[in-house]
């Protein structure tokens, strides 16, 4: 077995991406792919060797990828728009021995220290000239094709940095296995499947993007269409062209569509089915999608660890709220404080188990060992309930609990709140330290343009629909929240505001 069979099955003339305007197929991107293989195995990149790729979405990234995996490589996605330092600690966290730089990276990798990433033997950019570099990805074009080999399901495929916001990214370990099992297990629900045209703008160095945009995409025989940049203007424009048929997106994405007041109506009429995962996703913006342009939201829910899709409620009667149910192929637990699995109604830990299940983090095996308990089970931090028909529903991170005077405050609920307020359009809220109750709650709100609510009108808001307790004693108005790539609050930053 080995991932990069996933373009293997399909016809020689469907297309598999679209990229920068240019279309490619299936039979053109299998042929690539094995000259790009063939260069790097020129270049000594062999099985367990770790191939860092600093680019965003677009055609080298899927041609180095599938390459990469077929030798039995380890690639590493990485973020092109993250600062020199960031880099220079990722690749030698991975010990990377090649590192593919695309233009948009360049200024930041000239600023990287060869000789403090000593593993690197080739740097390959992916235009000539775009920086100092080894070799062009057109070098590679330019090897003889290899076809890719066969290795164990559970070899290293992906190591990929964590978001950090419970802490310091780390290297979580996905396995060939892990992800194949992923993209199969996602064949349980009502989602992607061949001919279908795909939205692809979560960025492919975060999970979501990597196995359900791109992985989940190319092994159904769908069409993936890359964009490296959002805004909602030519995202709709893009939409209609290509007559998009998925959009997998992120909270951010969908909050920017439902308050584009010049979008016409019929915007998404190619569109059949609407993805939102990486963060829990405001009821009134889903409900606002609805009214507006027909658009029917399906939440899911997965994390890195995970490979990454837990739950979807793409094919299901909608339940505005929930993340829907678990996919087949997997164990769930909602696991109580004391251990035991709680009943249904009450809040407790999603425990995952299944072969997406990741393989730890890459040396640091007092983390893994905090996440994965010895009989395979993933404890993922975050909160949820259960209905009676099985549906899941978020309530928020164990991590980011807030406890005010021995009682518990989910940040979630309080935002959620918050977010029915009309001045309101985003908000985080984190506990910070209180003389007298261990912790209070602190709200941190951006404003709708025009809006003038106070700090006091906010919490007297707040005070008609909590509990005291569960109630800011302080708001903070924002420009804008700290968000990693993949639109999830940065908790732990906004105590830097």
């Amino acid at each position: 077995m080995n991932l990069a069979h996933i373009i293997d099955p399909h016809p020689d003339d469907r297309v598999a991406i679209f990229s920068r305007g240019r279309a490619t197929t299936y039979g053109a991107l299998r042929t690539q792919v094995q000259h790009v293989r063939g260069g790097l195995a020129r270049l000594g990149l062999a099985k367990g060797d770790r191939i860092a790729l600093v680019c965003s979405n677009g055609r080298y990234f899927v041609d180095l990828y599938l390459a990469a995996l077929g030798l039995g490589a380890v690639v590493v996605p990485l973020n092109p728009a993250s600062p020199a330092p960031e880099i220079e600690r990722e690749v030698l966290t991975v010990g990377a021995k090649v590192v593919v730089v695309e233009p948009s990276a360049a200024a930041a990798w000239a600023h990287v220290e060869r000789a403090r990433v000593p593993s690197v033997q080739s740097v390959i950019a992916t235009e000539a000239g775009s920086l100092a570099a080894d070799l062009a990805f057109d070098d590679l074009l330019g090897a003889d094709p290899m076809g890719p080999i066969e290795v164990h399901p559970d070899d290293l495929a992906v190591l990929i940095f964590t978001s950090g916001t419970a802490g310091a990214p780390r290297a979580a370990m996905l396995s060939h296995g892990n992800l194949l099992a992923n993209i199969e297990q996602g064949e349980s629900t009502d989602g992607i499947v061949a001919g279908d045209i795909v939205f692809g703008v979560l960025p492919v160095f975060h999970i979501f993007g990597l196995n359900v945009v791109l992985g989940l995409a190319l092994a159904r025989g769908a069409t993936v269409v890359l964009v490296q940049r959002f805004d909602p203007f030519t995202a709709l424009e893009t939409i209609k062209d290509r007559q998009i048929t998925v959009i997998p997106g992120a909270p951010p994405l969908w909050l920017a569509f439902s308050h584009f007041d010049a979008a016409p109506a019929d915007s998404f009429a190619s569109v059949r089915l609407a993805l939102s995962g990486a963060a829990k996703m405001p009821e009134e913006a889903t409900l606002r999608l609805r009214e507006r342009f027909g658009l029917t939201l399906f939440e899911g829910y997965g994390l890195t660890e995970a490979s990454p899709v837990v739950t979807s409620a793409a094919g299901l009667p909608v339940k505005v709220g929930s993340v829907g149910k678990v996919l087949a192929g997997m164990e769930v637990r909602i696991v109580d404080e004391h251990g035991d699995d709680a009943l249904s109604g009450d809040h407790g830990e999603v425990w995952v188990k299944g072969p997406n299940v990741f393989r730890g983090y890459l040396d640091d095996p007092i983390a893994t060992a905090k996440v994965l308990s010895a009989d395979g089970w993933l404890r993922t931090g975050d909160i949820a309930v259960t209905d009676d028909d099985g549906y899941l529903y978020l309530v928020d991170r164990a991590k980011d609990l807030i406890i005010v005077s021995g009682f518990n405050v989910y940040p979630a609920e309080v935002e959620e709140v918050l977010l029915e307020h009309p001045d309101v359009a985003e908000v985080g809220v984190v506990g910070v330290p209180h003389p007298h109750h261990g912790e209070a709650v602190k709200a941190f709100v951006v404003l709708n343009p025009g809006a003038a609510a106070h700090e006091d009108t906010l919490i007297a808001w707040c005070g008609e629909h909590l509990a005291r307790y569960k109630c800011p004693t302080k708001v903070l108005f924002v420009d804008e929240l700290p968000r990693n790539v993949s639109g999830k609050l940065l908790r732990r930053s906004l105590t830097d505001i």
